[in-house]
């Protein structure tokens, strides 16, 4: 590999990384369509409440189609999530990655503050796409969640 190859290669990975964190500050500030500018017109977006069970809870296709799935965060009157390790394997324009998250819900019930802290991880395929990456698809799957 030589060293435009190399630079390109840290680049992308970089570009990645600020993608993955994209999608967590919009969803943080209900940036609802600032969020679905960083999916592909045809993204596969699949939910799943337990991690454990093959079937999605949840499947969007399109990019259009995901405006519901992130105004719901409007339910909360706070989150935050918190991004931690990530693996990215690049493939050209192509590249796959596993992403952990804590994320944090807040709500105000008759008064009363209920967090609900999930413990996430994103399966991504991401493509790059008029020099920016996107998101093709993007698997959420719940490993647990706390209530309190």
């Amino acid at each position: 590999m030589n060293i435009e190859q190399r630079l390109q290669e840290l680049e992308d990975r970089i570009a990645i990384r600020e993608l993955i964190d994209q999608y967590t500050y919009c969803a943080d500030t209900r940036d609802a369509e600032g969020q679905m500018a960083i999916f592909t017109v045809d993204t596969n977006f699949e939910v799943y409440m337990d991690e454990k069970i093959v079937t999605p809870t949840q499947v969007v296709t399109g990019r259009e189609n995901l405006r519901p799935v992130f105004n719901d965060l409007n339910q909360y009157l706070s989150t935050m999530h918190f991004n931690g390790q990530s693996t990215v394997k690049l493939d050209g324009d192509k590249a796959t990655g596993i992403t952990y998250c804590r994320a944090y819900h807040l709500k105000v019930l008759d008064g009363v503050q209920k967090l609900m802290i999930a413990g996430i991880r994103y399966y991504d395929t991401m493509v790059k796409q008029d020099g920016a990456w996107l998101f093709s698809e993007r698997k959420l799957k719940v490993c647990w969640i706390e209530n309190r």
